[in-house]
């Protein structure tokens, strides 16, 4: 019988995650992960074995989870709506800093020049899309948004949020998650149902 994994895998992919978003993913090495989860570098070839492996790990966590966003996001906003402004900020946490961001970039390079890769990124791409596009229907249903193309907006509402983040990364003022929310908001503003559009303008005028 062997011996129970004194720390779980995911424990140890959320190290590297970390470790990636300080040093990039060409700059770290298992050592710098196995230092992060406390262990040792051999436990991590044994387990993923190779930097490549490790990476492959974390790109599949990332996809698989990806839904998880969206069920958070639900549990604490009964508004669709606030529910959809509310995952921008979850995304916001890839692009708390500006190094922060450029070393999730660096990684996307890889995301879309090796398939094996490809196939995580297209997935968890996907996973967002349909749960951007659920909180929309969702949002037309509860009347807080007007009926319109829910598949077309959530490809531009991702297109959006991603652009987003690199804007921020260029001007860098006040926090990422604020400069997101205001941009989705401006975004979504033409979709607003009738009452819902009025009480923003509202607000933004006394702003």
């Amino acid at each position: 019988m062997s011996r129970p994994k004194t720390l779980p895998d995911a424990a140890v992919v959320e190290a590297a995650s970390r470790v990636i978003t300080r040093l990039g993913p060409s700059q770290f090495t298992l050592a710098h992960v196995a230092q992060e989860a406390g262990l040792a570098p051999a436990t991590l070839i044994q387990r993923f074995g190779s930097k490549r492996g490790l990476l492959l790990a974390l790109a599949r966590m990332a996809a698989e989870g990806a839904g998880d966003c969206f069920t958070k996001v639900r549990a604490e906003n009964r508004s669709p709506l606030k529910a959809l402004l509310a995952s921008f900020e979850e995304m916001a946490c890839m692009a708390e800093t500006p190094e922060a961001l450029a070393n999730t970039l660096a990684f996307l390079q890889i995301d879309l020049t090796d398939p094996e890769f490809r196939h995580w990124t297209l997935m968890n791409s996907r996973a967002t899309l349909a749960g951007f596009r659920d909180l929309l229907e969702d949002a037309i249903l509860a009347r807080e948004l007007k009926p319109c193309d829910t598949e077309g907006l959530a490809r531009l509402i991702q297109a959006a949020a991603h652009g987003s983040m690199v804007s921020w990364a260029f001007h860098q003022e006040g926090p990422v998650k604020d400069w997101m929310r205001r941009d989705m908001e401006l975004l979504l503003a033409p979709y607003r149902a009738e009452g819902k559009a009025k009480r923003v303008k509202s607000e933004a005028k006394k702003c």
